[in-house]
């Protein structure tokens, strides 16, 4: 989680609580502090015991989301603000076990080191990866792109495994991952984030779509953890009218306070379905909750994470900080998105209705006079549950058969187009290749599946020949939630209903 950034120097002496107990307590301590120092086995390093022990311990008794952060911790937040990081430049696709390239961007380390789509890294910093769960993978690629790394590459076609050295480099991490047309005048753009450059990132992929004829949109705030709040009010005032309240900030200094639409604010007007999901959190939630209670957005797919609270960062002497929960957001009708932290958290950072959140589901009316609830994230105006495997299609995908059946096709097919489409021969031959690996459907199986599994190969082939992008393409036309979003867009505008 990104955290919105408020600097400030802590004031030394601290101020007094309550002066006899603050100065019992310190004493309690460094009777125990002394105690530990005298007459512990080892010798102990103060600045662990302060760093690692004693303030991160006071830390966690506030709420989920306060730390104390120390120089190194600080500096990595830090570098979360910016709008690039440290990496090598490649998509690759994880299972357990296995972690095989899927792309290489341009110029990046991953290229420049001569690795390409269909390798499969085997070693990385002499750690084979053959028995590491998808976490393990997941943490072990994050570690290694923060130095040089030492990889053993399994090339296709190649009897032994290729070293290479990969030395990681500042990669752009823009906002907007994916700009296209799902259908004629209907676009899709996904916001992966909230950064410094997002605001301008979206407005210019809206420009593009709005020149080739988009009319309606459907943007997917899936798995988008937040980031920057103020890239997120941009975002919501470039489809709010001006004056309408973006949200509210309240705490226990002061009465609430309402950031709203810029008075010379031009908004869009065509038609938006947003597509949230538990993985959805902070900025991106109150981006949602702005839209729906101001009735200018369907939202679809399943409730969000419920993370509104108001981070700041305080940074203290020695390059250390706290990150510390100083109040809370409301959406435009005055709910919060916050889950429910319990009586203590809520009594820590004094927020006088919030034992009765944690208890009561309270009920707010959008602008048209809607009920939304309030207290757990942002329930959307229409459930839709991510798509779910049958037991056929979870044996194929933990098995790569797609990946490697495309790997297979583009060896003997070369000039792969975007009009390339799968072919009932296609199929057989898929089906085939199956039998050989002795995964064998029945009728029925295959009969039901099929749609799914032209897909999938059709993904896996543009994946390789043409670029991720254009492999997600295919996913997310097929995607129900998108289908739903599609739906609901083509009501507003009057059109016929899709199937």
């Amino acid at each position: 989680m990104r955290f919105l950034f408020v600097l400030a120097l802590l004031p030394w002496p601290l101020p007094a609580l309550d002066g006899d107990s603050l100065e019992e307590n310190l004493r309690r301590f460094l009777d125990v502090y002394n105690v530990v120092e005298a007459h512990y086995a080892d010798t102990i390093d103060p600045e662990e015991v302060f760093y690692q022990g004693v303030l991160p311990g006071m830390m966690q008794t506030l709420d989920p989301h306060s730390a104390f952060l120390d120089p190194e911790q600080y500096e990595s937040l830090r570098e979360m603000q910016r709008s690039t990081e440290k990496g090598f430049g490649s998509v690759v696709s994880l299972l357990p076990g296995r972690v095989i390239v899927l792309q290489t961007l341009p110029d990046s380390p991953s290229a420049r080191s001569g690795l390409s789509p269909g390798d499969e890294i085997m070693v990385i910093n002499r750690y084979p990866l053959s028995r590491l769960s998808i976490d393990q993978l997941i943490q072990l690629l994050g570690q290694s792109r923060q130095q040089r790394a030492q990889l053993m590459v399994k090339r296709p076609g190649f009897a032994r495994l290729i070293p290479m050295e990969l030395v990681p480099a500042e990669m752009a991490d823009p906002s907007v991952s994916h700009v296209f047309f799902l259908e004629p005048g209907l676009a899709y753009i996904k916001l992966v984030n909230f950064e410094q450059t997002t605001a301008s990132e979206f407005r210019a992929a809206i420009e593009r779509l709005q020149a080739d004829g988009m009319n309606g949109l459907v943007l997917d705030l899936r798995q988008n953890p937040g980031g920057i709040v103020e890239s997120a009010i941009m975002v919501a005032s470039f489809f709010l009218q001006p004056g309408q309240d973006i949200l509210w900030v309240e705490g226990r200094e002061g009465p609430p306070q309402d950031v709203q639409v810029p008075e010379n604010s031009q908004p869009y007007d065509f038609p938006v379905s947003v597509l949230v999901d538990d993985r959805t959190a902070s900025a991106a939630e109150l981006l949602a909750g702005a839209l729906q209670d101001h009735d200018r957005a369907s939202i679809l797919g399943t409730t969000s994470f419920g993370k509104g609270l108001v981070q700041s960062v305080f940074q203290l002497s020695g390059g250390a900080a706290v990150a510390l929960t100083t109040a809370r957001y409301l959406t435009p009708s005055g709910r919060s998105i916050q889950r429910p932290l319990g009586d203590h958290a809520c009594e820590m950072y004094a927020l006088a209705d919030c034992k009765e959140e944690s208890t009561t589901v309270q009920e707010f009316r959008t602008d048209s006079g809607r009920i939304v609830t309030g207290g757990g994230g942002v329930n959307p105006d229409q459930a839709v549950p991510p798509r779910g495997y049958t037991h056929f299609e979870a044996v194929m995908e933990s098995s790569n058969s797609f990946f490697e059946f495309a790997q297979e096709y583009l060896r003997n097919h070369s000039g792969i187009g975007e009009d390339f489409e799968v072919s009932p021969e296609l199929l057989d031959e898929f089906h085939t290749f199956l039998d050989k690996r002795r995964i064998q459907p029945s009728l029925s199986e295959w009969s039901s599946t099929v749609g799914f599994i032209h897909n999938r190969i059709k993904q896996e082939i543009f994946n390789l020949a043409i670029g991720v992008e254009k492999g997600d393409e295919v996913s997310t036309r097929r995607d129900p939630v998108v289908r739903a979003a599609l739906r609901t867009l083509a009501e507003q505008l009057q059109g016929p209903a899709r199937p």
